[in-house]
């Protein structure tokens, strides 16, 4: 009887060790798993969402499958309009999405697409991350921002009508949002709002007659298939100001051994997003010229037309904030701020001989070659 008791107690025992080994967590073995959706409204066939997807990839690696990521591009789970709403509601944990989807929402930040000449997408990208850093945006304040980009210089992409002088653009609807679309009412356009996935069709059918961007719409977007001209208009560059953003419970959520590897892999792929913006345009240049698209380079008297038509909207801008309850002397700091670092990242683009396909003489390959 006595032996029986012992043997019941040890089986108890062992039942016991094996139900809190089943129940407490030991080590990575038993990690929970973490599942994270991330949302780029770009298709899958884009730079912008390999890039991404590679983050994601990355993201499983260095954590050993202890964080999922389930990666939706090309609007499948968020639209472009929505992606800033999704992220602080949960409905996707990070998503890429651009600040003039947000209309009104994101004013502060919207300086950084005012027409300051950015000589490159690096240069414009640099410097929004400095501006973010610098001003804390309260606008943002909803979601953890990853990084920030902007688009590389800017070009008029035309589907019947070569724009050669400022008088062509009188009567032509451009695709152009947020300030963008201030920028193209100065030049004597007319912007229309619309979003980018849906600019092919409205080009296409002659709803728009053209859109303002970068080259690389030209193949991302195949704008190449659809548009005869493009003009670059780089000295007025007023890109596109991009965000990745998390939602801040999900971030916090993270643990303690992840966010460590999380955040160091937010900071490499920062830098390669800026990268392959800044090269992208090669691709849809080299695209265009395939498609038969014809290349337009104004003259340096008609830049000057172009620069002196673009002046009021600095002064529009200034006259908007100081009316949300900025000082005046505030936003002028920003575009001081602005134009300071665009210069600073200029001469720093010329040290680290990075080409871009648009923009000044001295950054375009050759140029940098012989250096």
């Amino acid at each position: 009887m006595r032996l029986e008791k012992i043997l019941m107690a040890v089986l108890v025992a062992v039942l016991f060790v094996g139900l809190m080994a089943t129940v407490l967590p030991t080590g990575k073995a038993h990690a929970k798993v973490i599942r994270l959706k991330v949302a780029n409204y770009f298709g899958t066939p884009a730079f912008q969402s390999k890039v991404l997807e590679e983050f994601c990839r990355d993201l499983e690696k260095r954590t050993n499958g202890q964080v999922k990521v389930d990666y939706y591009a090309g609007q499948s789970l968020l639209k472009s309009t929505a992606t800033f709403d999704g992220v602080v509601n949960g409905i996707a944990d990070i998503g890429y999405s651009h600040v003039y989807y947000t209309p009104g929402r994101m004013l502060v930040t919207e300086a950084c697409g005012l027409p300051i000449g950015y000589a490159s997408g690096w240069v414009a990208s640099q410097v929004m991350n400095d501006f973010y850093q610098e001003f804390r945006p309260k606008e943002f304040d909803a979601v953890k921002v990853l990084w920030m980009n902007a688009s590389p210089p800017s070009g008029i992409a035309t589907t019947k009508k070569p724009i050669r002088r400022l008088e062509d653009l009188k009567g032509l609807t451009i695709r152009a949002p947020g300030m963008a679309g201030e920028v193209m009412k100065a030049l004597g356009g007319t912007p229309a709002p619309t979003p980018m996935p849906e600019v092919y069709d409205a080009m296409a059918k002659g709803v728009i007659d053209g859109e303002a961007s970068n080259y690389e719409t030209l193949f991302a977007f195949k704008f190449a298939e659809v548009v005869k001209y493009e003009t670059s208009i780089w000295p007025i560059n007023h890109p596109y100001p991009f965000y990745l953003a998390m939602n801040k419970k999900s971030y916090e959520k993270l643990p303690a051994d992840i966010k460590p590897i999380f955040d160091k892999l937010v900071g490499e792929y920062k830098e390669r997003y800026i990268l392959m913006w800044n090269a992208i345009d090669f691709v849809g240049e080299k695209f265009g010229k395939e498609k038969g698209v014809t290349f337009i380079e104004l003259s340096p008297s008609e830049l000057k037309r172009w620069q002196t038509a673009v002046e009021p909207v600095f002064g529009d801008y200034v006259k908007t904030m100081v009316g949300k309850g900025y000082s005046e002397a505030e936003v002028k700091g920003w575009i001081k701020f602005l134009q300071d670092r665009a210069e600073f990242w200029k001469q720093k683009q010329i040290e680290l001989r990075i080409p871009s396909a648009v923009g000044p003489p001295e950054l375009k390959p050759k140029a940098l070659m012989l250096k």
